[in-house]
């Protein structure tokens, strides 16, 4: 069985929500690994573990992290790490798959699904074999109990319960 860790250097991982229905803030996590196992060599029978440290949020505005970080929203001392672990990884074409699999955040633990691109796979300068895929997906962030809002003078909402997830994210082969 070939196991694969990510390479945090390439790579991504991030998310979006609405804020006043007007406009999107993009956030992401600095802090995460992961690793994937898999007899084939196209990777379709992947079992994928992925976990993000809540404290490395970043949104490019401190005030803002350190509110995601308290427990209106993440909780970050109780709850440290974001993590995933898949179920399924199945292929559908030459480059597309879709992800499932259990999604723990907020000592809450969901099944999700995300849309995965294979990029393609090539030996680096230093003898590494790598391989990139870019995963999309949506969650409904109540679904984890995050459950904080403020209303506005005008009745609408300050933040979304939709969250969009994103990841571009290059793996390497271990020896």
């Amino acid at each position: 069985m070939a196991k694969w860790i990510i390479d945090p250097t390439h790579s991504e991982v991030h998310f979006k929500i609405r804020h006043l229905v007007i406009s999107t803030v993009t956030g992401s996590f600095r802090k995460f690994e992961g690793e994937v196992e898999a007899n084939e060599e196209d990777l379709s029978d992947a079992k994928i573990r992925f976990s993000a440290d809540i404290a490395s949020i970043d949104t490019n505005q401190e005030e803002r992290d350190t509110h995601l970080r308290s427990a209106d929203f993440f909780d970050a001392d109780t709850y440290p790490t974001l993590m995933f672990e898949s179920t399924e990884f199945k292929k559908k074409s030459d480059s597309d798959y879709t992800l499932q699999g259990n999604l723990t955040m907020h000592g809450v633990t969901r099944l999700v699904e995300f849309e995965v691109e294979h990029g393609g796979g090539m030996v680096d300068l230093y003898g590494q074999t790598k391989a990139g895929f870019d995963v999309t997906g949506k969650i409904n962030r109540k679904d984890f109990g995050l459950t904080w809002n403020a209303v506005t003078e005008a009745g609408g909402l300050v933040v979304s319960e939709d969250v969009k997830l994103m990841a571009s994210i290059q793996i390497t082969r271990q020896a």
